[in-house]
């Protein structure tokens, strides 16, 4: 099945932390990566009193089932040293499972597609990076794109 991604961190090594997660996840098996967007700089979302984040995207197949891919990218987390902090405060990485193929539910431990996918303009802008037509919950990237608040998002090199 098709697999989304979103990555991001504000802690220690930012980029290079998101590099060893994606590394991660096709050397563990979670899925095979065909497309991989920029990192990008972004204001931190929810609790603002902490600072910028890298964040990126990715998408590819993988042959896992929901419950299994959630327990890898956990352990991906853990592995990495990420510490239980408050919701969403500062973290060395963070790796949410954006959409699997065009599964639909929402329990308490996993919601496909991701929730909040629509209101953040720090997944959309590297979601829109590498698959604009990508259609989820019948609005496609660059649709939900066009209606968040992108201030303060830009390429990691973008200075």
């Amino acid at each position: 099945m098709r697999v989304g991604f979103g990555l991001g961190g504000n802690i220690g090594d930012k980029t290079g932390n998101i590099r060893e997660a994606l590394r991660l996840i096709e050397s563990r098996g979670l899925a095979r990566l065909d497309a991989v967007s920029r990192i990008y700089r972004t204001p931190p979302w929810g609790d603002l009193d902490q600072g910028d984040f890298a964040n990126a995207c990715a998408i590819g197949e993988t042959a896992l089932k929901p419950y299994e891919l959630l327990a890898g990218v956990k352990k991906i987390e853990a592995d990495m040293g990420r510490a239980p902090t408050r919701r969403w405060g500062p973290r060395l990485i963070d790796v949410d499972i954006l959409f699997l193929g065009d599964l639909a539910f929402d329990d308490p431990e996993l919601t496909l597609p991701h929730k909040e996918i629509f209101r953040r303009g720090f997944v959309l802008a590297p979601l829109a990076e590498i698959a604009p037509g990508l259609e989820l919950s019948g609005k496609t990237v660059r649709e939900a794109l066009a209606g968040v608040d992108m201030t303060g998002v830009r390429p990691w090199d973008d200075e």
